[in-house]
């Protein structure tokens, strides 16, 4: 299950280059059922997610390059490049409407922050996996994530691939 928020952001974090990060292509075979394929690095992989906005089944299995490759000829839309930054949330924040164990409330979070290259540039996507659908509801977001589109389907990635580039 892959239990996910996402958020526009307010600021960029400094230092961001300081973060590990990964470079992502990804492309879309088909977008519902989402089906897609991602080059991360020297890493590649075929990805299945079901419906859902918040929560939903995600299977990933491994793909060599030369598999990526021939798929890729065959994906529809605009083919996805970005950097994705790993920013630590050693303590995160949560509200105390939505009752956490302590194991839950002990829960270290990473944001993985993607720089959209063109033709999405300038779309910045803060997006945050949770262990649980009750810690993501509960989840406060640093001060500089902004607006909270994991409700909104035009900011998911098999979206954008159906697109020209980011205009909204």
């Amino acid at each position: 299950m892959e239990i996910e928020r996402k958020f526009l952001i307010i600021e960029r974090p400094s230092l961001l280059s300081s973060y590990p990060a990964y470079c992502i292509e990804q492309a879309y075979l088909n977008t519902d059922p989402v089906i897609r394929i991602r080059k991360q690095d020297d890493e590649y992989y075929l990805t299945y997610k079901g419906k859902g906005l918040l929560a939903r089944e995600e299977y990933n299995l491994p793909l060599n390059k030369e598999s990526y490759e021939h798929l890729k000829q065959k994906a529809d839309g605009t083919v996805i490049s970005k950097t994705r930054y790993l920013i630590p949330v050693d303590k995160p924040e949560f509200s105390p409407a939505f009752p956490l164990t302590q194991q839950e409330a002990g829960t270290s979070l990473t944001i993985e922050l993607d720089v959209f290259n063109e033709p999405f540039r300038p779309l910045i996507l803060a997006e945050i996996e949770f262990p649980s659908e009750n810690v993501a509801n509960a989840f406060l977001p640093p001060s500089w994530l902004g607006e909270d589109v994991t409700y909104d389907p035009r900011y998911h990635n098999s979206f954008l691939s159906r697109t020209k580039g980011y205009v909204f």
